[in-house]
């Protein structure tokens, strides 16, 4: 067979970098500090909450395409509790659609809304599954790069730079806040701007938020809720990184009726449902009580904390976050130029499984020297990971 079997839009992408790390941190032992997963589970009544809908037959079967009713319902009660003050509220009929995580419904809107050759304009470093998910709608990416400011220690979006990045051929505008890798949370005037800048050029915007909960600094405002957005914005949430239930794969997409029916016609033949007990157990989690969120943000800045301290008196330079659970370092203060190679020495130099950032630009030379750490951990395993650090 002399045909490629893999399309090589996709085949440039190969294996993630994710499971390389953790198959190494498996292989050595180490601390996994790469992957952003939890290493403790979310509430007990939300995995008694499943069990229950198990128990009871509720949703082993198929559950409805769009997701069950009292999912959808919940997702909309929960976008009224905590941004209705902002104007923004969304039909459960018509409005919202649950996925299969994040993932899905970043993959269903892209397939829905591009045609082949329309421009992608993305925010780099960007998490790989949205270059794969533009590549597979036969779209182009563009990327606007978030830059490191030493002297704040933070990230920043250059808003001519976003401006300039679009032409006419560009569709929409594919926005991660708080952002994955950087820990950046935009501001009320960047969103402006954004929203500006999209209803000015016609454009549609895609808008990961599934980190809204995760905010240390500042305040997560929805796109959507800025003027002229709320017809052109599909909003992504998901209960993964909120409750701690990464493997569950619970998503979802808010957007105007017109949007989400195109999500749901693209969605439809990806997983068509899934996680059907679990969508049962999301709806109650979405109805904690307001303490739950609070803690669930004091707990996670306080590990930051621990974590950036750590790598600081590691020698790393660190950009500390404002929102997320994800730190970004610079290793050249190590003596340090070339994060793949320092992160596949690292486990055995350290105990430590870290992810370079490289893999999250276009122009990876952007990204060499920086190198990612999740701090979604327990305290302890932070601590001796700080403490293992030390020994470079």
């Amino acid at each position: 067979m002399d045909r490629p079997l893999l399309n090589r839009r996709l085949a440039a992408f190969g294996t993630t970098i994710f499971a390389e790390m953790s198959a190494l941190a498996q292989r050595t032992g180490s601390i996994n500090l790469g992957q952003g997963f939890p290493d403790a589970d979310g509430p007990e009544e939300v995995r008694e909450a499943a069990v229950r809908a198990l128990r009871d037959g509720r949703g082993n079967q198929y559950p409805p395409g769009p997701g069950i009713p009292e999912l959808r319902t919940a997702v909309a009660a929960h976008q009224q509790r905590f941004y209705g003050h902002l104007g923004l509220s969304y039909d459960p009929d018509t409005e919202v659609l649950v996925t299969a995580g994040a993932t899905e419904a970043i993959a269903a809107s892209l397939l829905a809304l591009l045609e082949p050759g329309d421009e992608v304009v993305a925010l780099e470093p960007y998490y790989d599954s949205y270059a794969a998910c533009i590549a597979m709608a036969g779209g182009s990416r563009v990327p606007v790069t978030l830059r490191p400011s030493p002297e704040t220690g933070t990230y920043h979006l250059d808003l001519d730079e976003l401006r300039d990045a679009v032409t006419d051929r560009t569709r929409l505008i594919l926005l991660n806040t708080p952002h994955n890798p950087t820990g950046t949370v935009l501001t009320r005037d960047e969103l402006a701007a954004v929203a500006e800048l999209a209803v000015e050029r016609d454009l549609l915007v895609v808008t990961d938020e599934v980190y809204e909960h995760l905010v240390f600094e500042g305040e997560h405002l929805p796109l959507a809720s800025f003027p002229g957005m709320r017809e052109r914005t599909v909003t992504i949430g998901s209960a993964g990184k909120t409750f701690s239930f990464t493997g569950w794969k619970v998503g979802w997409v808010t957007a105007s009726p017109e949007l989400t029916a195109a999500v749901r016609s693209a969605k439809q033949f990806l997983t068509y449902v899934s996680a059907g007990p679990f969508q049962y157990a999301v709806a109650e989690a979405l109805a904690l009580p307001d303490s739950y969120f609070t803690a669930l943000r004091d707990d996670l800045r306080a590990k930051r904390d621990i974590l950036a301290g750590g790598l600081a008196d590691a020698g790393f330079q660190v950009f500390r976050p404002a929102g997320t659970y994800f730190i970004t370092t610079d290793i050249r203060p190590l003596g340090e130029q070339d994060g793949f190679a320092f992160c596949r020495t690292l486990p055995e130099r350290a105990g430590v499984v870290a992810i370079p950032n490289a893999v999250f630009y276009d122009h990876q030379d952007q990204g060499a020297p920086f190198v990612r750490f999740a701090f979604c951990k327990c305290t302890a395993t932070l601590e001796e990971a700080a403490g293992r650090l030390k020994r470079l």
